[in-house]
């Protein structure tokens, strides 16, 4: 039996990171990954679920998600800790996991690593081409309303060079000073949003405290591809100077966590108690279209999206690059000129996904509810079910009990979110079929 706590070997203490980012650029990007897009969804999340349900349902959801992102780091400390390197990949961790765990598991070793690496590639790629239709979307609006009328797929193709700039900075300590100044418009841009919502709010008597259950399925698919940014969350982690700092009862992340789940409570909250079952899938749409300030917001939102591209892109980078493409380039002096050209193709591949399909955010949700179910919820407590395998799971079998049922929630989860999303574009696809 493998004894973790008599090994005296820190992982944290032998990692070599170049250029490590501090605590504060730290919560810098775990805000700037967690709040994003989705908080505009979240008035649209609580309409299917009732303000009361809607507001206690987010926290809970939240909770969870935190969790499973302690047990995944934890878990990958232990591994660490056994291996004695200073940093195992996710996917090295669900293979390396697998191996010790249950006999019963050994069939979903040669899959564990296509299967994560996969998810987390292609979910972050997914957001990257959802972020260039949305960045080209709100800017459409802006120009069409006091310039000149053009397609949207126009404004995508002056976003390219634009996009190859910021996604040439390879680094996250590079890219700290970019996330501030998004946060700080973010903040700004939801403050005036939160401005018009909370003019002339209705009675609250008129909304729905709990609504028909039937509805629950989208809510759950909108707050929990809100709140899931596991790959950035990771890579956030591994550059760090001090990760301890990141996983205490007051760290880095909880402290986090708390301040995005109540953005999106309050956003939620309010956005539904003024628009009701009026509100449309992002709340912008719903304050005046005319006035400067809405206008304003847009171009906020437009420059805070376009620096997340970077952030969200990171993950899918380093993972093509890192695992797959370097060991091919035995020349370290061209790396650098390598992987910026990869950067270079992924940045083209998003626009043209992005043209190609400008309604993209129906095939994404799709993807991304499973993907997330996946990522944030199964393989957590997959893996610890596994590491624990040998020291036991406690009094009465409790971790194993807690991991069958998160897993099995992951599970409904990512049913649930796909099942909707199917549902959704089916609807989509008929209404335009009947319409032409």
């Amino acid at each position: 039996m493998k004894n973790d706590s008599n090994d005296d070997y820190d992982p944290h203490e032998h990692r070599d990171v170049k250029k490590p980012t501090n605590n504060w650029q730290t919560m810098v990007h775990f805000l700037k990954a967690s709040v994003g897009t989705g908080v505009l969804a979240m008035p649209n999340a609580f309409a299917h679920a009732g303000y009361l349900n809607g507001s206690i349902s987010t926290v809970i959801l939240g909770c969870i998600a935190l969790y499973c992102l302690h047990i995944l780091l934890g878990s990958m400390y232990i591994l660490c800790k056994r291996k004695r390197v200073p940093y195992i990949s996710y996917s090295e961790c669900m293979e390396i996991g697998l191996k010790e765990g249950p006999p019963i598991f050994q069939c979903l070793i040669p899959l564990a690593t296509p299967i994560v690496d996969g998810f987390l590639a292609f979910y972050h790629y997914g957001i990257c081409c959802i972020y260039v239709v949305f960045m080209a979307s709100n800017i459409k609006q802006v120009v069409d309303h006091n310039l000149i009328v053009w397609p949207v797929r126009t404004h995508m193709c002056f976003l390219v060079i634009p996009l190859l700039l910021i996604f040439s900075i390879r680094n996250l300590k590079l890219l700290a000073p970019f996330c501030a100044a998004a946060n700080i418009l973010l903040l700004f841009g939801l403050s005036i949003v939160m401005y018009y919502i909370c003019t002339e709010l209705p009675p609250l008597s008129e909304r729905e405290m709990l609504v028909d259950i039937r509805q629950m399925p989208v809510f759950f698919g909108t707050v929990l591809f809100a709140l899931e940014a596991v790959g950035v969350i990771l890579a956030i982690e591994e550059n760090m100077a001090t990760p301890k700092s990141y996983v205490t009862p007051c760290g880095i992340m909880n402290w986090g966590m708390a301040i995005v789940l109540t953005l999106y409570a309050t956003i939620g909250f309010f956005g539904y108690w003024r628009y009701g079952n009026e509100v449309l899938g992002s709340v912008t749409l719903n304050i005046p279209q005319t006035d400067i300030l809405p206008q304003c917001v847009k171009i906020l939102f437009a420059v805070t999206t376009y620096i997340s591209y970077a952030l969200q892109g990171y993950v899918a980078a380093n993972i093509i690059w890192n695992k797959y493409l370097i060991k091919h380039f035995p020349d370290e002096s061209k790396h650098t000129r390598y992987e910026l050209i990869m950067r270079a193709v992924i940045v083209i591949l998003t626009f043209l996904a992005a043209v190609a399909i400008p309604d993209l955010g129906l095939f994404l949700s799709l993807v991304g509810a499973l993907c997330l179910s996946i990522l944030g919820l199964m393989c957590p407590a997959l893996l610890q079910i596994c590491i624990q395998y040998e020291q036991g799971y406690g009094r009465l079998k409790y971790k194993l009990v807690i991991n069958i049922l998160l897993f099995m929630f992951g599970a409904f989860g990512g049913f649930v979110g796909t099942f909707v999303s199917v549902e959704e574009i089916i609807d989509t696809y008929a209404c335009n079929k009947a319409e032409i």
